[in-house]
């Protein structure tokens, strides 16, 4: 078994120039990377397997990301099946010099985890043995879309 707050990966990205689309913002493919990538990472994490995205639920763009900040991506695992996995991934913008962050991109991810032979392979069960795990638990499956 492994715990929700096991699985919590966070990650930076710098939105450079070739990140951008021609409004000097990031553009919306480079942050669905970046969060699908990292999503792959707490989904891996959490089963011990190799994962493979199966499914992107709505993604939410609420706000651009300027081009000199960062994509700071917050991944975490709360369901699992059999041999699936989901995750609940949020963007932020961040400036790095005030600190100041605003939430720009949120979805869910289900990934599969694989064998050797890329075969779905089953997935431990998830616990939750901490106040936050839960809260950060509920809040996915009531934003779950």
């Amino acid at each position: 078994m492994t715990d929700l707050m096991e699985t919590v990966v966070e990650n930076r990205e710098m939105v450079q120039p070739n990140h951008a689309n021609t409004l000097d913002v990031a553009h919306g493919g480079n942050v669905m990377k970046w969060m699908d990538e990292v999503g792959a990472m707490s989904a891996m994490r959490f089963s011990g397997e190799m994962c493979v995205t199966a499914r992107v639920d709505q993604m939410n763009f609420e706000r651009p990301i300027p081009v000199g900040d960062t994509a700071y991506i917050t991944a975490y695992v709360y369901d699992a099946g059999t041999s699936s996995v989901k995750v609940r991934l949020l963007t932020e913008r961040e400036d790095l010099r005030t600190r100041e962050r605003e939430r720009t991109t949120e979805s869910h991810f289900v990934y599969v985890a694989i064998d050797e032979d890329n075969t779905p392979t089953t997935v431990p069960e998830l616990t939750v043995s901490t106040e936050d795990g839960e809260r950060l638990r509920q809040t996915a499956l009531e934003d779950e879309l």
